[in-house]
């Protein structure tokens, strides 16, 4: 396409399919998804998440929470001081340096040193919506203030460690999930399904697109994640369809705008000459861009003064505002919970697709609800697991395992814990990869020594054997054997 005048064409059509960022890169993916190869870069994501960092979950460090001022409820979680909101309404003029303690010392440079030395290429990120200070309605919601911070700081090591980040938007305004400490306000009151906290997610991920493509820190960036863990039940999930599509579309807007080239997509936005050099008067234009909903269109919108105040109070309103902001990028990999993660007719986020898409599940066996409590059920369902075909099967492809680990419902042995990482290694290297949950607990008398980082903590399992050094290894390649094609008593594969 041609066109005169004053305007800079920025289009979504590309005969190169293989622009997705360099973690995906050689993945042996389905026939909906091109892989290509880069050299020198991971063919498959070996990971951890940085849980408890910047959405703190008190049951993996108990004894840090009751140091700040926290409680362990002797019930449910909502009946006492046990997540990040309830702490910020409990402790209004302090929890602001307590957290700032807190961010600066559980996740830090020698943290990444110890995971890059023992081979991760990846990292997941849980954040929540309040690491973009604006969008929390100081009315009637509290969290603490300054994480941005920290998390430019961390991203920054890890880029300069080699080591790819996903950013995983783990507790969304209004609350996603009932009853859960990982949302950072544990309540029975689920209102994230609703127009107003769909839009301030989808300015969330506005504003994350644009740091990610344009602030030095997030360099280490290649994919963000729509919403960690949903309900399952999808008949309390309304219109969470419509909001996967506007999803894409706000991280492909903020590309357009950018000049990035994103495929399998006739889209263009028109960005006048007249702002070529400053990326923010840029996107305000892109908002009233009619090919975007009108939802679309006010995240964009909304989100340019949020990076105006970013850009001040980081040092970069030079990058945002006196810069030109278009050069050679890769796009961003859109990332949804997988829809068979739901039940009772959910929408499927691969009828979305727009440029490079994967997907996520997470498998727990000690939740229950998956194979009977024994270590041969286990072993069997493990090897026998069909959740990558069956995803593959919808389109749901390439996919990850981006929460999994050695937790039991029965006390586990060493013996199986090393035969119970190589298997699930392997069920998970059938897709494209796993990322372990966590990265680390704490260890105290509140945890009974190592117990809970003997199932739990990736450094942990290390430490005692369980994991293998380099992450592509076994200890016993053909643990699976014995137990292929074999049946027990399952609840789910």
């Amino acid at each position: 396409m041609s066109f005169s005048g004053p305007w800079i064409i920025y289009s979504l059509s590309r005969t190169n399919n293989c622009a997705m960022r360099h973690i995906l890169a050689g993945l042996v993916l389905s026939s909906t998804l091109v892989a290509c190869a880069w050299a020198g870069q991971p063919t498959q994501i070996y990971g951890v998440n940085l849980g408890s960092w910047l959405v703190l979950e008190p049951w993996m460090l108990p004894q840090e929470w009751l140091n700040m001022g926290g409680q362990s409820c002797a019930d449910s979680c909502w009946t006492c001081i046990s997540t990040e909101s309830s702490f910020a309404k409990a402790y209004p003029d302090t929890v602001d340096a307590k957290f700032a303690q807190h961010w600066d010392t559980w996740f830090t440079q020698d943290d990444v040193n110890t995971l890059k030395a023992a081979g991760i290429n990846t990292v997941r990120v849980p954040l929540g919506y309040w690491i973009v200070e604006t969008l929390v309605d100081r009315s009637h919601e509290s969290y603490p203030r300054g994480g941005l911070h920290y998390l430019r700081r961390g991203l920054g090591w890890l880029k300069d460690a080699g080591i790819q980040a996903i950013l995983d938007h783990h507790a969304l305004p209004g609350v996603q999930t009932p009853g859960q400490m990982f949302t950072g306000n544990c309540t029975t009151d689920v209102q994230f399904y609703t127009p107003y906290n769909y839009h301030r997610a989808l300015v969330w991920t506005a504003v994350m697109t644009a740091l990610s493509h344009l602030d030095p820190n997030f360099g280490s960036v290649f994919a963000i994640e729509a919403v960690n863990e949903p309900m399952m039940n999808a008949t309390f999930t309304p219109n969470y369809g419509t909001f996967q599509k506007n999803f894409v579309q706000v991280i492909r807007a903020v590309e357009l705008t950018l000049g990035i080239s994103v495929p399998s997509s006739s889209l263009s936005v028109l960005v006048s000459a007249s702002v070529s050099n400053n990326f923010t008067a840029a996107l305000s234009e892109t908002s009233s861009a009619t090919i975007f909903s009108a939802e679309v269109q006010a995240a964009l919108l909304e989100a340019v003064p949020i990076l105006l105040e970013i850009g001040a109070e980081c040092g970069l309103q030079t990058i945002f505002e006196a810069s030109p902001f278009k050069w050679s990028r890769d796009s961003l990999v859109a990332n949804f919970m997988d829809v068979n993660w739901q039940y009772d007719n959910p929408p499927n986020p691969a009828d979305v697709a727009m440029g490079p898409q994967a997907y996520d599940n997470h498998l727990y066996y000690s939740f229950g609800g998956v194979a009977a409590a024994d270590p041969k059920s286990y072993m069997i369902s493990i090897c026998n697991l069909s959740r990558i075909q069956a995803d593959e099967a919808v389109g749901d492809s390439p996919l990850w395992f981006g929460e999994w680990g050695l937790s039991t419902q029965f006390n586990a042995t060493d013996e199986f814990l090393y035969k119970w990482a190589d298997a699930q290694k392997l069920a998970y290297n059938k897709g494209a990869g796993w990322i372990f949950w966590n990265f680390k607990t704490e260890i105290s008398s509140l945890t009974n020594g190592s117990a809970l980082a003997r199932q739990w903590s990736y450094l942990e399992g290390l430490k005692l054997g369980f994991l293998t050094q380099d992450p592509a290894a076994f200890h016993d390649p053909n643990v699976c054997v014995p137990y292929m094609n074999s049946t027990t008593n399952s609840t789910s594969s």
